[in-house]
């Protein structure tokens, strides 16, 4: 695995020599983020070496490296689930190839059903902790010691900082953005009706279908993560809506503009702090 990154890396940085900063990640929906970087250098996965291509739809398959207000960036322009039918280490691989490229923080975007029922379709949330609700863990078996510990600590998942820049960053917009509890499922199926019941029991506030291995990799290798959700749609049984994955991309699509403006104010704060 340390190798396969490494040989991962070294092909990127043949194209794009620069080593990038800040990482993000762009969910179902979201990739329209890319218009927002300067000078923008596209890589499709398949020609990254151990690379999966991306099979679900509102997930390009890119990474995107360029500028965000002269802060240079590594964009994953669609990411692997686990409902693919991958093993958590090749979901969680474009991940520690943007560690190897240098980045020290790692933006998380998903798009995400909505238990907190306080939320409405079309908010942003900052993510403020995760349950893993997946059955597995991207750290299952032998430990690579040049990426982190055997046992990393999870206390402070979302890095306290980033938060606050999020926050901060929302507030000089004028977003009113929440704050809530991301749970992940496996998927591919949305939630029932009474699973929503038990989720909003044990603390969720919106649930999805990624996110949660990417944090967890991320901070096994030590970087400051940070993740804002796109609640798409009201979780299972709240307003009685059959559920598709049509009509999460067109809500993503609403909140582009805000989302997109949220962000690149945000990571020229993240580039202000050590």
């Amino acid at each position: 695995m340390f190798e396969k990154l490494g040989t991962a890396a070294k092909h990127i940085q043949s194209i794009y020599p620069t080593t990038p900063k800040v990482g993000i990640v762009l969910g179902s929906g979201l990739g329209a983020f890319i218009d927002s970087i300067s000078d923008p250098t596209i890589i499709p996965y398949s020609e990254i070496p151990f690379f999966r291509n991306t099979t679900v739809e509102g997930h390009e398959g890119r990474l995107i490296l360029g500028k965000i207000d002269n802060v240079e960036v590594a964009v994953l322009q669609g990411r692997l689930h686990g409902y693919e039918g991958l093993p958590m280490d090749e979901v969680v691989f474009p991940v520690r190839v943007l560690a190897t490229l240098g980045i020290e923080s790692l933006i998380l975007t998903n798009a995400a059903g909505g238990i907190n029922t306080s939320f409405i379709p079309g908010d942003l949330v900052v993510i403020e902790d995760h349950i893993n609700m997946l059955g597995t863990n991207p750290l299952v078996g032998p430990n690579i010691s040049e990426l982190g510990p055997r046992f990393p600590d999870m206390t402070r998942a979302y890095n306290v900082d980033l938060k606050n820049i999020l926050r901060d960053s929302a507030d000089e917009l004028k977003i009113n953005i929440k704050s809530g509890i991301y749970c992940a499922l496996l998927g591919p199926t949305y939630e029932t009706p009474a699973e929503i019941k038990m989720l909003r029991a044990i603390g969720a506030d919106m649930v999805g279908m990624s996110t949660v291995p990417e944090s967890i990799a991320a901070n096994h290798l030590g970087l400051k993560v940070c993740g804002v959700s796109c609640i798409t749609n009201m979780a299972a049984g709240i307003n009685d809506e059959k559920l598709t994955h049509d009509d999460v991309k067109i809500q993503a699509l609403k909140v582009m503009e805000l989302f997109s403006t949220l962000l690149s104010k945000a990571i020229t704060k993240m580039n202000q702090i050590d």
